[in-house]
C-alpha cells in the first residue's frame, strides 16, 4: 500500500488560496481518479477537486469553511500501488495515521453522525455535518433550520449562516444595533468615527453572500489602487445590425450557435488592442508588464446578482466562428456554474455589455490588474445626421456608446480615446457582403 497526498491545486497567477466548501467524498470511501473529492470556492469561480489516482479516503486535514493556500495538502488517499510514494509532511499533518487509528477515526465519525439524526438533509436542502452538530448543540429544530437562507453553493447553509442567524437569535428585540464591521478602538473625541448602521423592526437583514463580499473587496482595492478616468464615444451600428439579421438564422442552421453581437464587438476590442499594446498592460511595483497574449474578458452576470468574468483566451487569432463558439460556450457555463479555475484566469482587458440591463454607458471598475475595461451600452433606434454627396438628411439609424475605463497612472487621455475611436471605426467599417 501506499499514500498520495491530495494537494490544492494551483488555480492562476491571482489566486493564492481557496475556501473548502463541501467534502464530497467520506474517509473510507473508494474514489476512482479524476473523481471529485471536494469543492472549493475563490473570489472568482466555484469548482471541484478530483483525485489524481485510485484509491480510498484515509484522512481529511481540513474541515469546511477551511482556508486552505495552494500546493497545501487537503486528504491523503491510501493506493493500491506498493511502489513508495513520497510524501512531504504538510505543517498541519504531523504523521500517517496507522489502521487501527483510521478505524477509530471512522468510528468516531459514524458516531457523530449518530448524534445529529434529530436534524436531517433533504432533496432541497443539505445540510453538512459541522451545521448539523452546531444546530443540535445551540438546540436549533429542523424546522427552525429549515428557514435560515444559505449563502453556500446551491443555497447550501454554511457555518457562518447558522452563526449569523444563531447571533441575530439572541439579540434583544428591536430596535437592533449591529455590530461594526471593524473592530471598536478607543479614539480621541476629536477624530471622527463612523457611527453603527441602526436597523429597525421592519427592515430586513441580509447577509452578504461569499462571492459578494469577495467582489465587494475586489471592487474597493480597485478604486484605490487605479486611478480611473473614463472616454465616451457614438457609434453608428445599422450595418453591423443589418448584416447579423441577414445572416443569423443561415448561421445558427449551419453551426449550431446563436449570432450575438457579443462577438462581433470583442472581435472589434481585439483588433483594436493589437494597435494600441500599451492598453494590453498590467503595472506592478512601479513596472510596467507588456502582455503578450491578448485575453479578453467578458462580464457576465450570474443569477444571484454578481458578476464573474470568464477570459476568451488569445482572442486576436480566433475568426468570428471561433470567436462565436467560444463566447456562448464561457456563457452558457457561467450561467449553469460549470467554469473552471482556469476559465476566469489570465485575463489582459476586460468588456462588460452594460447594455443587456437597459443601460446606454456606464463608468465600469478597471478588473485589476489589467488597466482598461470597455463597457457597451444599450443598441438603439436614433434619429442622426447622414452625411452624403448629396447633402446631409435626417434618418433612423442603430447606434450605441462605449464607454472606456482607464488607470491615468499608466493610460493617458489621448491613447485612451484613440482605443475607443479605432474600436468605432473597425465597427462603422463593417462589411455588408462579409462571409462567414
Amino acid at each position: 500500500m501506499a499514500k498520495f497526498e491530495l494537494k490544492l491545486p494551483k488555480m492562476g497567477e491571482s489566486v493564492a488560496e481557496a475556501t473548502l466548501t463541501a467534502w464530497l467524498k467520506e474517509v473510507g470511501d473508494t474514489i476512482e481518479a479524476d473523481e471529485p473529492v471536494l469543492e472549493i470556492a475563490t473570489d472568482k469561480v466555484d469548482s471541484e477537486v478530483p483525485s489524481e489516482v485510485d484509491g480510498i479516503l484515509i484522512q481529511k486535514l481540513f474541515e469546511i469553511d477551511a482556508v486552505i493556500e495552494v500546493g497545501q495538502t487537503i486528504a491523503i488517499i491510501e493506493t493500491a500501488d506498493n511502489d513508495s510514494v513520497s510524501i512531504e509532511q504538510p505543517k498541519e499533518l504531523t504523521k500517517i495515521p496507522e489502521p487501527n487509528e483510521v478505524e477509530h477515526l471512522e468510528a468516531n465519525i459514524t458516531k457523530v453522525q449518530e448524534t445529529v439524526t434529530s436534524i436531517r438533509s433533504n432533496d432541497a436542502r443539505f445540510y453538512s455535518p459541522l451545521v448539523k452538530n452546531i444546530a443540535k448543540k445551540e438546540g436549533v429544530s429542523q424546522a427552525e433550520l429549515d428557514t435560515i437562507k444559505g449563502s453556500g453553493k446551491e443555497g447550501r447553509v454554511t457555518k457562518n449562516d447558522i452563526l449569523s442567524y444563531l447571533s441575530h437569535k439572541s439579540r434583544v428585540t428591536p430596535p437592533v444595533v449591529e455590530t461594526p464591521v471593524t473592530p471598536r478602538v478607543s479614539v480621541a473625541p476629536s477624530v471622527a468615527t463612523v457611527n453603527p448602521v441602526v436597523s429597525r423592526g421592519e427592515d430586513e437583514i441580509i447577509e452578504m453572500s461569499r462571492m459578494g463580499k469577495l467582489v465587494s473587496k475586489h471592487m474597493t482595492d480597485s478604486i484605490q489602487t487605479a486611478a480611473h478616468v473614463q472616454s465616451f464615444i457614438e457609434v453608428d451600428v445599422t450595418k453591423i445590425w443589418n448584416w447579423r439579421l441577414k445572416i443569423k438564422e443561415a448561421f445558427k442552421a449551419r453551426e449550431g450557435q446563436n449570432l450575438t453581437f457579443t462577438p462581433i464587438f470583442l472581435e472589434a476590442v481585439a483588433h483594436a488592442l493589437t494597435l494600441h499594446p500599451m492598453l494590453n498592460i498590467s503595472v506592478q511595483d512601479g513596472k510596467v508588464i507588456k502582455r503578450k497574449n491578448i485575453n479578453i474578458g467578458m462580464a457576465a452576470a450570474l443569477d444571484d446578482g454578481n458578476l464573474i468574468v470568464p477570459v476568451i483566451k488569445n482572442a486576436d487569432q480566433l475568426n468570428l466562428i471561433g470567436m462565436t463558439k467560444r463566447v456562448n460556450d464561457l456563457a452558457l457555463r457561467a450561467r449553469t456554474n460549470k467554469l473552471k479555475p482556469d476559465d476566469i484566469q489570465d485575463g489582459t482587458y476586460t468588456v462588460t455589455n452594460v447594455g443587456s440591463f437597459g443601460s446606454i454607458m456606464g463608468t465600469p471598475i478597471i478588473n485589476q490588474p489589467q488597466v482598461g475595461i470597455l463597457a457597451l451600452g444599450a443598441i438603439r433606434k436614433v434619429p442622426a445626421v447622414i452625411e452624403t454627396n448629396e447633402g446631409d438628411f435626417i434618418g433612423i439609424r442603430q447606434k450605441l456608446f462605449l464607454s472606456h475605463s482607464y488607470d491615468h497612472r499608466v493610460v493617458n487621455g489621448a491613447l485612451g480615446g484613440q482605443f475607443i475611436k479605432t474600436v468605432k471605426e473597425y465597427l462603422e467599417a463593417w462589411d455588408e457582403n462579409r462571409t462567414l
